[in-house]
């Protein structure tokens, strides 16, 4: 079995992976709550 130390990994790329990921989730619901209120104000 391998001897594992907790907290030695490297996650450099993990974290820059997951970094990526919440600025795209961010600006999609930014662009989705202002497509919302956009058609709100201007579709009736």
């Amino acid at each position: 079995m391998a001897d594992h130390e907790h907290g030695k990994m490297d996650i450099t790329t993990q974290e820059k992976t997951f970094d990526g990921f919440m600025s795209f989730v961010t600006k999609t619901v930014i662009a989705i709550i202002v497509l919302l209120v956009l058609m709100a104000l201007f579709i009736r």
